[in-house]
């Protein structure tokens, strides 16, 4: 079987941190075994986004026994088992947009995170992604029209999923063991986003989360089960990185807010978070570096419960100082009467 790896480019890359040195041993000791026992490159495919003349392509290259997610291939990548699949390190992937094809290459975690540029129309579109004589996979991207003025941006863990993070226990059981049928939606948080998306002439919605590449599927099919607006999740890739003995969750999240803005630096978001970690914090700033950007800011309140599990409240003196909205509820319904409301959205119910 060929080897899918790139050489390695002559520019002089960054010293990596010795974990992640540690890490990548490990990764190529277990790929070279998963290829003497048989097992097929395999693309997991997320969903990208994108404007006009761009789009970011998001999957993964992991190894599998037959080369596809069907079957028993399907429960290697959830649960559990989808921290222990082996990924492909540097795999040559080729993309099919609009008849245009690509070649370019995983992470060393096998994770293809990439900017491509397309001649696709706003609209949801898929991708077609192979790797190695792999069969073709389809990723579903949507391209954001350049006339839009508004969009949301959520998080996931206790926004609109009960996890009661970041308490260790339960949060390594919700990630590690539940599959989607046994994970809580928040009340009312999906007919808010509904509502939005309708409301708004269909809206671009993003959910940002701390969480990992490996537990998207199961993401997405919560979401998808739990009648939420279709839209990209951005993960990122558990472990070290190069100068960190692990990811840190919280620059994974302001990384992205500034992308966003970055990307799309005339759309206003709607930014929906909990007050049981650092949403607050993050959303405070990012609305400090880019005001243009922030149409509102929506809170979700955590029962006490969930709060004494989530190790307290987070202070809301972030939104002091600021002429944008600044809403907190316990649920979806009282977010959306207070967002109609302060007038960021219209009063009519769609």
């Amino acid at each position: 079987m060929p080897d899918i790896r790139k050489q390695a480019p002559a520019a002089v890359e960054p010293l990596l941190h010795r974990a992640a040195r540690i890490e990548n041993s490990v990764h190529r000791f277990r790929e070279k075994r998963a290829r003497k026992r048989g097992l097929r490159p395999t693309i997991v495919p997320y969903t990208g986004y994108g404007s006009s003349g761009w789009v970011r392509v998001l999957s993964r290259v992991l190894l599998t026994r037959t080369g596809t997610l069907d079957g028993a291939d399907r429960a290697n990548v959830r649960g559990w088992r989808s921290f222990t699949s082996v990924p492909v390190e540097h795999a040559v992937v080729e993309v099919t947009i609009g008849g245009r094809t690509q070649t370019v290459t995983t992470d060393r975690g096998g994770v293809l995170d990439v900017r491509l540029e397309s001649d696709l129309a706003p609209g949801w579109h898929v991708v077609t992604i192979t790797t190695e004589g792999s069969l073709p996979v389809e990723a579903p991207v949507a391209v954001i029209d350049p006339d839009a003025r508004f969009g949301i941006v959520s998080d996931i863990d206790d926004t609109v999923m009960v996890t009661s993070l970041p308490r260790p226990l339960l949060a390594a059981w919700n990630t590690f063991v539940l599959n989607e049928h046994a994970r809580r939606p928040v009340p009312g948080m999906a007919v808010l986003y509904e509502r939005l998306h309708a409301s708004s002439g269909g809206c671009p919605v993003v959910y940002l989360s701390t969480g990992a590449w490996n537990v998207a599927p199961t993401l997405s099919r919560f979401l998808s089960r739990n009648l939420y607006p279709s839209g990209p999740l951005l993960l990122t890739d558990w472990g070290p990185t190069h100068d960190r003995f692990f990811r840190s969750g919280r620059l994974h999240k302001q990384g992205s807010l500034d992308r966003l803005a970055e990307e799309f630096p005339r759309v206003r978001w709607l930014l929906v978070g909990d007050d049981g970690q650092h949403d607050e914090e993050l959303y405070g700033r990012f609305l400090h570096d880019h005001p243009e950007n922030v149409a509102a800011v929506a809170i979700r309140e955590l029962s006490p419960s969930e709060a004494v599990l989530a190790g307290g409240r987070s202070r809301s003196e972030h939104a002091q100082g600021t002429d944008v909205a600044w809403v907190s509820a316990p649920d979806g319904a009282g977010l959306w009467d207070q967002l109609t409301e302060a007038g960021v959205v219209a009063a009519r119910t769609p």
